[in-house]
């Protein structure tokens, strides 16, 4: 059994079922990006900081994204509820490039509804420790991050681990924890070899791949969002490294939804392109502030987008 499906099973016996939100889960209307005003500072610097705030890679490690196929388990849900949460993540992840799982896959994102998120996520971590602190090198945001985790009262909240591997390979390019610090009879006791054919400030030949998300909800504080909010949040924090303290109030951006259920009807512009930016970057370089600047890109063009269509809209209703 794979670890998340143990945590699955964990918290099937942890919490009792919870109905559904109650809201539709029919198609969304598209999402429209309101015009920003920018006072005294280049839109450019703008975007730039929203990048910044909500990027929260391993210390020390580029931004990880998913290089393996994505199956998504969806537990303590209705079922439709479960299904429609559970397909729009995988929709989401396919418009990115990423493979899916297909039917009966072993789950790498799980989603677990409860009515005490607290307790369930005290109580995984501590049953599963090794599924959240993995304890090799650049795998996890460390155990401060996950007292955060824990302790910190939110309608959503979640866990990510990530692994540094050889691009050439596809290996593991980090020690894991048990190896042998001796002699070593086996290929997977030993430490891993990474050849370097040259030496680069910017680049390297290791990149960071996301290998588990876990993410719980509250049932009792999701009431104000729709279904389909709820799911594109949850799409937004399962397919990139989002810090769950960061402050985006500012922004047009589904993690305001909580705050703000009317400030998004899903993933706006701004979110896609700091996901298409993120999955359409280079990913053997070496921080995630390299990185940081093709995701500034695409959101700098999803805002030009966005201006073009409005001014068009606005000169056809000038028309006589």
């Amino acid at each position: 059994m794979g670890l998340l499906s143990s945590l699955f099973v964990a918290a099937a016996l942890a919490a009792q079922p919870v109905p559904g939100t109650g809201q539709d889960p029919g198609a969304q209307a598209p999402v429209e990006l309101e015009g920003l005003t920018v006072t005294g500072r280049r839109l450019t610097d703008v975007i730039g900081d929203f990048v910044s705030e909500v990027s929260a890679p391993v210390r020390g490690r580029g931004l990880a994204r998913w290089r393996d196929p994505v199956c998504v388990g969806v537990v303590n849900l209705r079922a439709d509820a479960a299904a429609f949460i559970a397909d729009r993540v995988t929709t989401v992840a396919a418009d990115l490039g990423v493979d899916t799982g297909r039917e009966g896959c072993q789950p790498n994102i799980a989603v677990i509804a409860t009515d005490d998120a607290g307790a369930l996520a005290a109580a995984l971590t501590e049953a599963r420790r090794r599924a959240f602190r993995t304890g090799a090198t650049g795998t996890d945001r460390g155990g401060a991050a996950l007292r955060d985790f824990v302790e910190t009262e939110r309608p959503v909240r979640w866990w990510q681990t990530s692994l540094p591997i050889d691009s050439r390979t596809g290996q593991r390019a980090v020690r894991a924890p048990g190896v042998c610090r001796g002699e070593c009879r086996g290929v997977g006791d030993s430490a891993p070899v990474i050849v370097v054919d040259s030496a680069s400030l910017l680049r390297s030949t290791i990149i960071n791949n996301l290998q588990r998300t876990v993410v719980i909800f509250d049932v009792d504080d999701i009431q104000n969002v729709s279904l389909a909010q709820l799911a594109d949040y949850v799409a937004m924090v399962s397919l990139a490294q989002i810090d769950p303290n960061a402050q985006t109030d500012g922004y047009a951006s589904i993690l305001n939804v909580f705050a703000m259920p009317d400030s998004a009807e899903g993933l706006t512009e701004w979110d896609r392109a700091y996901l298409a930016g993120l999955y359409n970057s280079e990913q053997n370089l070496r921080s995630s502030v390299a990185n940081h600047g093709d995701i500034v890109a695409s959101i700098r063009r999803a805002h030009g987008r966005l201006v073009e269509q409005a001014e068009a809209e606005a000169g056809q209703e000038a028309q006589p």
